[in-house]
């Protein structure tokens, strides 16, 4: 479980998974939403039209961890480390994502991150 949530949430940092919407209404449960580093909340219709539009930053997933809290519900969390980019500076978030699996098949049903204090 812990290998293939971990690979599922790296997925969700490539360019070419925030930009393909048939990938990401696959990895989300329709039930999904977010509260992002940045205070918004957003639910699966939002993220499906406004996460492809996005300008891409590189993002790299740190501090890995994963709780199983029931056989088909696990909770991961991690520190996203964001490159700089279009005048923005290099930032980081803790981030925590609910994934659920139905029917063999492991959707994201809930999202959070928090931003992380500049050093």
């Amino acid at each position: 479980m812990h290998k293939v949530l971990l690979e599922l949430e790296t997925s969700l940092q490539q360019a070419e998974v925030r930009g393909d919407r048939q990938v990401l209404d696959a990895l989300l449960a329709d039930d999904f939403f977010e509260f992002g580093a940045s205070g918004g909340r957003w639910n699966k219709a939002q993220v499906l039209q406004s996460l492809p539009q996005q300008v891409f930053i590189e993002r790299r997933i740190s501090e890995f961890s994963l709780l199983p809290l029931a056989p088909d519900l696990a909770q991961v969390t991690y520190l996203c480390n964001n490159a700089a980019a279009g005048g923005r500076a290099a930032s980081s978030a803790w981030r925590s994502s609910l994934w659920r699996c139905r029917e063999g098949r492991w959707q994201m049903l809930f999202h959070q991150g928090t931003p992380r204090p500049s050093a």
